[in-house]
């Protein structure tokens, strides 16, 4: 009964829903082109038997940003999701949902939300992986075993948007720094690991190992638990602006890498040989920087808590930031993965339309589930049944 109440009045909000679905702009060309086919509810495998209702605290924290902003805002590239104005009616229908009504927050999402098949270049099938929120010792005072700094932005870190130069290399940036007027690159990982920064980078921890800290920079965010237990969240800050290289492409071209190729494997294998370690590990020229992190997760790309096994990393390129995704694909184990998630969080290795990293969680549980997953599977976007058809310009 509770349901069916809350459906009539979301039937009155949404009283003025296009009938058929509007299709969205095209995305930039960024590799395979992304193609929306719009499909019903009935066509989502797994959908009345997932837990809808336990997206809604992501989708809220994703609402309470959008609110936020000026209602003609555009929302993902060249306004595919919409203006900000357009999600005043599923963010107020999600807020008067009570926690645990699966059925009532199915019928919103069926009542204000169109879902569109993605494809990349005409194929539907993509990759999903895992992420986690790693954990490492750490010490507020370099001493004894702790002697490997955790470092906050530097001073003297700069970030371009090429788009405000260029409208055609829009969500493109370079980092670098500003020597004699010029803007030059910013040091690789082993340039930096080697004092390249020249005390210009204040440290915010010391830890003291560096397979389980490079660990924690591929990942983005992560914990450092004190010596006196207490544990200091740390959100990612800037990058040095380098190309991500992964450490399985390293280990795979030196041929060191057999067996198991998963993250639990190859970190096995780093911390058995901690003499290549270091060197494989500085292979991959991109370093994070850091910086505390005081709220209730650690924080997505779009600037909100991140929520376990409902938030997931997308290319921005083609996915809006802050939407609803349908995910269908396989655990780790085989078994069959169909929830809905919500795109909060980006990665350097996250690239194509049918592409998606599935936040885990943190501790050794989540990384058991992150580390091991690479499983294909498809992608569905949700967009709001009524979307500005004007462009809003993003600002």
């Amino acid at each position: 009964m509770r349901a069916l109440c809350g459906l009539v009045l979301l039937l009155l909000v949404s009283a003025c829903a296009p009938f058929a679905p509007q299709e969205p702009p095209a995305a930039p060309s960024t590799g395979a082109r992304m193609g929306l086919q719009p499909i019903g509810y009935d066509e989502l495998p797994g959908w009345s038997e997932d837990s809808a209702a336990d997206v809604l605290p992501a989708l809220l924290r994703t609402c309470d940003r959008i609110l936020r902003l000026p209602t003609d805002r555009s929302i993902g590239h060249d306004g595919i999701a919409g203006t900000a104005a357009d999600w005043y009616a599923p963010c107020a229908a999600a807020r008067r949902i009570a926690p645990g009504d699966d059925d009532a927050a199915r019928a919103m999402f069926e009542t204000l939300f169109q879902p569109w098949q993605v494809s990349a270049d005409g194929n539907t099938e993509g990759l999903f992986t895992g992420y986690f929120e790693p954990e490492i010792a750490g010490s507020k005072q370099r001493k004894g075993r702790f002697s490997i700094p955790v470092l906050g932005k530097p001073s003297d870190l700069v970030s371009v948007d090429l788009g405000r130069f260029r409208p055609e290399m829009k969500g493109e940036q370079i980092v670098g720094r500003v020597e004699a007027g010029r803007l030059l690159p910013y040091p690789s990982r082993k340039e930096i690991e080697n004092g390249g920064l020249d005390g210009r980078a204040p440290v915010l921890v010391w830890t003291d190992d560096l397979v389980d800290f490079a660990i924690m920079q591929i990942q983005g965010s992560g914990r450092v638990r004190l010596e006196d237990g207490s544990v200091l969240r740390l959100g990612v800050a800037g990058t040095n602006g380098h190309k991500f290289v992964g450490i399985g492409k390293v280990m795979r071209d030196e041929g060191v890498l057999s067996g198991d190729s998963s993250m639990p494997g190859i970190r096995a294998w780093l911390k058995d040989h901690p003499d290549q370690a270091n060197d494989l590990l500085a292979r991959n020229p991109r370093y994070i920087f850091y910086a505390i992190n005081t709220g209730d997760g650690p924080l997505g790309t779009e600037g909100v808590a991140l929520t376990p096994e409902r938030s997931m990393a997308i290319d921005p390129r083609h996915i809006p930031l802050g939407a609803p995704v349908w995910v269908d694909t396989t655990t780790p184990d085989g078994k069959p993965l169909r929830r809905l998630m919500m795109a909060q969080d980006t990665g350097a290795a996250i690239k194509g339309p049918v592409r998606g990293d599935l936040f885990w969680g943190s501790g050794a549980a989540a990384f058991a589930q992150a580390g091991r997953m690479k499983s294909p599977g498809r992608l569905v976007l949700f967009l709001p049944q009524v979307r500005t058809p004007r462009l809003a310009l993003a600002r």
